[in-house]
Protein backbone atom coordinates (compact mmCIF):
# COMPACT_ATOMS: atom_id res chain seq x y z
CA UNK A 1 0.00 0.00 0.00
CA UNK A 2 2.67 2.41 0.68
CA UNK A 3 4.31 1.76 -2.72
CA UNK A 4 1.28 2.41 -4.15
CA UNK A 5 1.08 5.85 -2.32
CA UNK A 6 4.13 7.01 -3.09
CA UNK A 7 3.96 6.35 -6.46
CA UNK A 8 0.30 8.20 -6.61
CA UNK A 9 2.54 11.07 -4.95
CA UNK A 10 5.05 11.26 -7.46
CA UNK A 11 2.68 11.47 -10.50
CA UNK A 12 0.66 14.15 -8.69
CA UNK A 13 3.99 16.28 -8.42
CA UNK A 14 4.38 15.57 -12.18
CA UNK A 15 1.29 17.33 -12.84
CA UNK A 16 1.34 20.11 -10.05
CA UNK A 17 4.89 20.76 -11.74
CA UNK A 18 3.02 20.96 -15.42
CA UNK A 19 6.03 18.08 -16.71
CA UNK A 20 2.69 16.53 -18.00
CA UNK A 21 1.39 19.38 -19.39
CA UNK A 22 4.12 20.71 -21.15
CA UNK A 23 5.38 16.91 -22.46
CA UNK A 24 1.52 16.73 -23.99
CA UNK A 25 1.80 19.99 -25.60
CA UNK A 26 5.26 18.85 -27.38
CA UNK A 27 4.56 15.59 -28.33
CA UNK A 28 1.70 16.74 -29.81
CA UNK A 29 3.61 19.21 -31.77
CA UNK A 30 5.85 16.30 -32.59
CA UNK A 31 2.93 14.31 -34.03
CA UNK A 32 1.45 17.41 -36.15
CA UNK A 33 5.49 18.11 -37.76
CA UNK A 34 5.67 14.15 -38.55
CA UNK A 35 2.56 13.81 -40.27
CA UNK A 36 2.71 17.23 -41.60
CA UNK A 37 6.09 16.32 -43.12
CA UNK A 38 5.14 12.45 -44.48
CA UNK A 39 2.26 13.90 -45.88
CA UNK A 40 4.30 16.46 -48.35
CA UNK A 41 6.71 14.16 -48.94
CA UNK A 42 4.73 11.39 -50.15
CA UNK A 43 2.32 13.66 -52.14
CA UNK A 44 5.88 14.88 -53.79
CA UNK A 45 6.45 11.60 -55.58
CA UNK A 46 8.19 12.57 -58.04
CA UNK A 47 11.61 13.88 -55.67
CA UNK A 48 11.63 9.69 -54.76
CA UNK A 49 13.88 7.09 -56.82
CA UNK A 50 10.88 5.16 -57.91
CA UNK A 51 6.93 5.48 -58.54
CA UNK A 52 5.26 5.38 -55.22
CA UNK A 53 2.58 2.58 -57.08
CA UNK A 54 5.70 0.29 -56.84
CA UNK A 55 5.54 -2.01 -54.01
CA UNK A 56 8.84 -1.85 -53.10
CA UNK A 57 9.24 1.86 -53.35
CA UNK A 58 6.46 2.36 -50.92
CA UNK A 59 7.90 -0.16 -48.74
CA UNK A 60 11.05 1.60 -48.63
CA UNK A 61 9.36 5.02 -48.61
CA UNK A 62 6.59 3.74 -45.68
CA UNK A 63 9.84 2.08 -43.81
CA UNK A 64 12.53 4.98 -43.77
CA UNK A 65 10.40 7.34 -42.79
CA UNK A 66 8.33 5.42 -40.00
CA UNK A 67 12.10 4.05 -38.52
CA UNK A 68 13.28 7.77 -38.26
CA UNK A 69 9.95 8.93 -36.46
CA UNK A 70 9.73 6.70 -34.14
CA UNK A 71 13.77 6.85 -33.72
CA UNK A 72 13.03 10.66 -32.50
CA UNK A 73 10.77 9.35 -29.79
CA UNK A 74 13.29 6.26 -28.56
CA UNK A 75 15.33 9.58 -28.28
CA UNK A 76 12.09 11.58 -26.72
CA UNK A 77 11.15 8.57 -24.37
CA UNK A 78 15.45 7.96 -23.17
CA UNK A 79 15.40 11.53 -22.07
CA UNK A 80 11.97 12.09 -20.42
CA UNK A 81 12.98 9.20 -18.63
CA UNK A 82 16.38 10.76 -17.42
CA UNK A 83 14.81 13.90 -16.73
CA UNK A 84 12.32 12.18 -14.34
CA UNK A 85 14.51 10.04 -12.45
CA UNK A 86 17.75 11.91 -12.39
CA UNK A 87 16.49 13.59 -8.93
CA UNK A 88 14.60 11.49 -8.14
CA UNK A 89 16.14 10.19 -4.54
CA UNK A 90 19.33 13.03 -4.88
CA UNK A 91 17.14 16.24 -5.02
CA UNK A 92 14.85 14.86 -2.09
CA UNK A 93 17.59 14.65 -0.25
CA UNK A 94 19.21 18.31 -0.80
CA UNK A 95 15.82 19.65 -0.65
CA UNK A 96 15.42 18.25 3.21
CA UNK A 97 11.92 16.39 2.06
CA UNK A 98 13.07 13.14 2.42
CA UNK A 99 13.30 13.54 6.10
CA UNK A 100 9.68 14.42 6.59
CA UNK A 101 8.79 11.34 4.25
CA UNK A 102 10.93 9.01 6.14
CA UNK A 103 10.04 10.09 9.54
CA UNK A 104 6.32 8.49 8.63
CA UNK A 105 6.13 4.32 9.02
CA UNK A 106 7.43 3.66 5.69
CA UNK A 107 10.43 1.91 4.37
CA UNK A 108 13.22 3.25 1.63
CA UNK A 109 13.20 0.05 -0.23
CA UNK A 110 8.76 1.32 -0.43
CA UNK A 111 10.35 4.74 -1.33
CA UNK A 112 12.44 3.79 -4.33
CA UNK A 113 9.97 1.29 -5.20
CA UNK A 114 7.09 3.72 -5.52
CA UNK A 115 9.10 6.47 -6.97
CA UNK A 116 10.19 3.69 -9.80
CA UNK A 117 6.75 2.71 -10.63
CA UNK A 118 5.43 6.12 -10.82
CA UNK A 119 8.31 6.74 -13.38
CA UNK A 120 8.02 3.42 -15.14
CA UNK A 121 4.29 3.75 -15.26
CA UNK A 122 4.83 7.82 -17.14
CA UNK A 123 7.37 6.71 -19.84
CA UNK A 124 5.30 3.61 -21.16
CA UNK A 125 2.17 5.76 -21.58
CA UNK A 126 4.28 8.16 -23.55
CA UNK A 127 6.27 5.68 -25.18
CA UNK A 128 2.48 3.91 -25.99
CA UNK A 129 0.48 6.82 -27.00
CA UNK A 130 3.50 8.07 -28.75
CA UNK A 131 4.67 5.22 -31.26
CA UNK A 132 0.83 4.84 -31.79
CA UNK A 133 0.16 7.78 -32.74
CA UNK A 134 2.99 8.18 -35.47
CA UNK A 135 2.08 4.56 -36.95
CA UNK A 136 -1.59 5.68 -37.20
CA UNK A 137 -0.46 8.88 -38.70
CA UNK A 138 1.76 6.85 -41.06
CA UNK A 139 -1.56 4.13 -41.73
CA UNK A 140 -3.34 7.23 -42.60
CA UNK A 141 -1.14 8.94 -45.08
CA UNK A 142 0.85 6.47 -46.90
CA UNK A 143 -0.91 3.01 -46.26
CA UNK A 144 1.77 1.52 -44.39
CA UNK A 145 1.16 -0.71 -42.01
CA UNK A 146 4.27 -1.80 -39.32
CA UNK A 147 4.70 -5.84 -39.33
CA UNK A 148 4.85 -5.71 -35.36
CA UNK A 149 3.72 -2.58 -33.59
CA UNK A 150 2.99 -4.12 -30.72
CA UNK A 151 6.48 -6.36 -30.27
CA UNK A 152 7.83 -3.15 -31.41
CA UNK A 153 6.20 -0.86 -28.79
CA UNK A 154 6.89 -2.76 -25.71
CA UNK A 155 10.59 -3.32 -26.92
CA UNK A 156 10.60 1.05 -26.67
CA UNK A 157 8.84 0.95 -23.56
CA UNK A 158 11.84 -1.65 -22.31
CA UNK A 159 14.67 0.90 -23.49
CA UNK A 160 13.08 3.58 -21.72
CA UNK A 161 12.56 1.64 -18.44
CA UNK A 162 16.00 0.71 -18.80
CA UNK A 163 17.57 4.54 -19.09
CA UNK A 164 15.28 5.25 -15.97
CA UNK A 165 16.32 2.76 -13.84
CA UNK A 166 19.85 3.28 -14.03
CA UNK A 167 18.98 7.08 -13.52
CA UNK A 168 17.33 6.28 -10.43
CA UNK A 169 20.36 3.96 -9.19
CA UNK A 170 22.70 6.90 -9.82
CA UNK A 171 20.41 8.96 -7.82
CA UNK A 172 20.99 7.06 -4.81
CA UNK A 173 24.69 7.44 -5.35
CA UNK A 174 25.35 10.81 -6.95
CA UNK A 175 23.84 14.02 -6.68
CA UNK A 176 21.73 15.24 -9.10
CA UNK A 177 24.12 17.40 -10.84
CA UNK A 178 26.99 14.55 -10.86
CA UNK A 179 24.20 11.83 -11.67
CA UNK A 180 22.96 13.97 -14.80
CA UNK A 181 26.40 14.34 -16.14
CA UNK A 182 26.84 10.58 -15.94
CA UNK A 183 23.68 8.39 -17.04
CA UNK A 184 23.37 11.60 -19.76
CA UNK A 185 26.96 10.43 -21.00
CA UNK A 186 26.01 7.12 -20.99
CA UNK A 187 23.19 7.45 -23.03
CA UNK A 188 24.99 8.83 -25.38
CA UNK A 189 27.95 6.15 -25.59
CA UNK A 190 25.15 3.24 -26.00
CA UNK A 191 23.98 5.34 -28.73
CA UNK A 192 27.70 5.60 -30.14
CA UNK A 193 28.40 1.81 -29.37
CA UNK A 194 26.00 0.91 -31.56
CA UNK A 195 26.69 3.12 -34.61
CA UNK A 196 29.98 1.26 -33.81
CA UNK A 197 28.74 -2.27 -34.23
CA UNK A 198 26.43 -1.02 -37.63
CA UNK A 199 29.67 -0.07 -38.62
CA UNK A 200 32.06 -3.38 -37.80
CA UNK A 201 28.96 -5.21 -39.37
CA UNK A 202 29.11 -3.45 -42.56
CA UNK A 203 33.24 -3.63 -42.31
CA UNK A 204 33.14 -7.18 -41.25
CA UNK A 205 35.65 -5.77 -38.69
CA UNK A 206 35.26 -8.30 -35.73
CA UNK A 207 37.16 -5.52 -32.94
CA UNK A 208 34.43 -3.05 -33.59
CA UNK A 209 31.46 -5.64 -32.96
CA UNK A 210 33.15 -6.66 -29.91
CA UNK A 211 33.63 -3.03 -28.57
CA UNK A 212 29.76 -2.57 -29.75
CA UNK A 213 28.23 -5.47 -28.12
CA UNK A 214 30.06 -4.96 -24.83
CA UNK A 215 29.33 -1.92 -24.53
CA UNK A 216 25.74 -2.79 -25.59
CA UNK A 217 25.84 -5.26 -22.40
CA UNK A 218 26.60 -2.41 -19.92
CA UNK A 219 24.00 -0.33 -21.26
CA UNK A 220 21.39 -1.90 -23.49
CA UNK A 221 19.12 0.55 -24.19
CA UNK A 222 20.49 1.74 -27.72
CA UNK A 223 20.43 -2.12 -28.29
CA UNK A 224 16.82 -2.87 -27.27
CA UNK A 225 15.84 -0.12 -29.66
CA UNK A 226 17.63 -1.75 -32.34
CA UNK A 227 15.88 -4.80 -31.84
CA UNK A 228 12.43 -2.62 -31.75
CA UNK A 229 13.60 -1.56 -35.34
CA UNK A 230 13.51 -4.32 -36.70
CA UNK A 231 9.62 -5.53 -36.53
CA UNK A 232 8.42 -1.97 -37.65
CA UNK A 233 10.47 -2.40 -41.09
CA UNK A 234 8.36 -3.77 -43.88
CA UNK A 235 9.78 -7.32 -45.38
CA UNK A 236 9.79 -6.13 -48.31
CA UNK A 237 12.57 -3.34 -47.75
CA UNK A 238 14.51 -6.12 -45.74
CA UNK A 239 14.60 -8.84 -48.66
CA UNK A 240 15.53 -5.90 -51.19
CA UNK A 241 18.42 -5.09 -48.95
CA UNK A 242 22.30 -6.55 -49.71
CA UNK A 243 24.38 -8.17 -46.50
CA UNK A 244 25.62 -5.46 -44.12
CA UNK A 245 23.63 -2.97 -45.78
CA UNK A 246 20.50 -1.19 -43.67
CA UNK A 247 19.40 2.15 -41.97
CA UNK A 248 22.54 3.07 -39.57
CA UNK A 249 20.24 3.22 -36.61
CA UNK A 250 18.30 0.52 -36.93
CA UNK A 251 18.76 -3.27 -36.88
CA UNK A 252 18.34 -5.40 -39.56
CA UNK A 253 17.61 -9.26 -37.66
CA UNK A 254 15.45 -9.66 -34.86
CA UNK A 255 16.68 -9.24 -31.26
CA UNK A 256 18.27 -11.81 -29.62
CA UNK A 257 16.63 -13.85 -26.75
CA UNK A 258 19.28 -13.37 -24.73
CA UNK A 259 19.15 -9.57 -25.19
CA UNK A 260 15.84 -9.66 -24.37
CA UNK A 261 16.01 -11.14 -20.86
CA UNK A 262 19.01 -9.26 -20.67
CA UNK A 263 17.23 -6.43 -20.95
CA UNK A 264 14.27 -7.37 -18.50
CA UNK A 265 16.74 -8.53 -15.95
CA UNK A 266 18.79 -5.41 -16.25
CA UNK A 267 16.37 -3.06 -14.69
CA UNK A 268 15.16 -5.32 -11.98
CA UNK A 269 18.84 -5.93 -11.02
CA UNK A 270 19.78 -2.10 -10.60
CA UNK A 271 16.56 -1.67 -8.93
CA UNK A 272 18.11 -3.96 -6.28
CA UNK A 273 21.08 -2.21 -6.48
CA UNK A 274 19.36 1.33 -5.81
CA UNK A 275 17.14 -0.59 -3.31
CA UNK A 276 20.22 -1.77 -1.01
CA UNK A 277 22.48 1.85 -1.62
CA UNK A 278 19.68 3.91 -0.34
CA UNK A 279 18.89 1.32 2.54
CA UNK A 280 22.43 2.15 3.33
CA UNK A 281 23.05 5.73 2.55
CA UNK A 282 23.09 8.22 5.51
CA UNK A 283 20.67 11.50 4.99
Amino acid sequence: MNILTIARFTIQEAISRRLILAGSLLSLAFIGLFALGFFLIYQNDSQLSGPLSDAQEQAAFGTIMTVLGLYAINFLAGFLALFLSVGAISGEIDSGALHAVLARPLRRAEFVIGRWLAYAGLSSVYVGLMAGSLLLSARLISGYTTPDPVRATLLMMLASIVLLTLSLLGSTLLSTLANGVVVFSLFGLAWLAGIIEFIGGVLSNEAMLNVGTTVSLLVPSDAIWRGASYYIQSPIFLAGMNAGEGIPFAGTAPPATQLVVWGLLYPLVLLGAAIMTFSHRDL
